[in-house]
């Protein structure tokens, strides 16, 4: 059991019960799965810039990065149909709770003038999403080795039925959300 799951069990569940009153544990939203993705336009014509960013990704998740390819073509995009334009993981279970941990106690904190992360990003089923605009700030990526820096979207799959609950579920496990 990791840390956070420990928090979640200890201290997050009793919150919840208590502001919403949950009678059942299956009712209390917890998080089902993190998904990692990095989109890369450009890499229709830089096949080194899909590589290096598959393996970044991969090192920052610690799960294999899969590259997302092209549904359809679009000529004002010089796109054609299964191109490569980014990758993407899924994380469940133990890696989700180990790389939800590291981002609100490690990566976040990193930002240049963090001020809090905005808490627009909900979707009204007690799902979050979020974009970074580098890379860099996970402690895997090794600033001097890297070409490039990327941006990465981070979405957070909770059982939530409501923003609100969504948006207390991650407030109690750490995320830092802007005042």
């Amino acid at each position: 059991m990791t840390r956070l799951e420990k928090i979640y069990r200890e201290k997050v569940v009793p919150a919840l019960q208590k502001e919403f009153g949950y009678k059942s544990p299956m009712e209390l939203p917890r998080l089902e799965k993190v998904s990692l993705n990095i989109g890369l336009g450009e890499a229709s014509q830089n096949n080194k810039l899909i590589e290096d960013a598959t393996e970044e990704l991969t090192r920052i998740a610690g799960q294999r990065a899969v590259i997302t390819r092209a549904k359809k073509s679009i000529a004002q995009f010089k796109l054609r149909e299964g191109m490569p334009i980014g990758c993407r993981v899924t994380l469940r279970e133990e890696r989700m709770w180990d790389f939800f941990d590291k981002l609100v106690s490690f990566a976040l904190p990193r930002v240049r003038d963090f001020r809090g992360v905005p808490d627009r990003g909900f979707d009204g089923r007690g799902n979050f999403t979020m974009g970074i605009k580098e890379h860099t700030i996970f402690p895997e990526i090794d600033i001097d080795r890297v070409e490039r820096v990327k941006g990465m979207n981070i979405t957070v799959t909770t059982t939530a039925k409501t923003d609100k609950e969504g948006k207390m579920l991650l407030d109690l496990l750490g995320m830092p959300f802007k005042k």
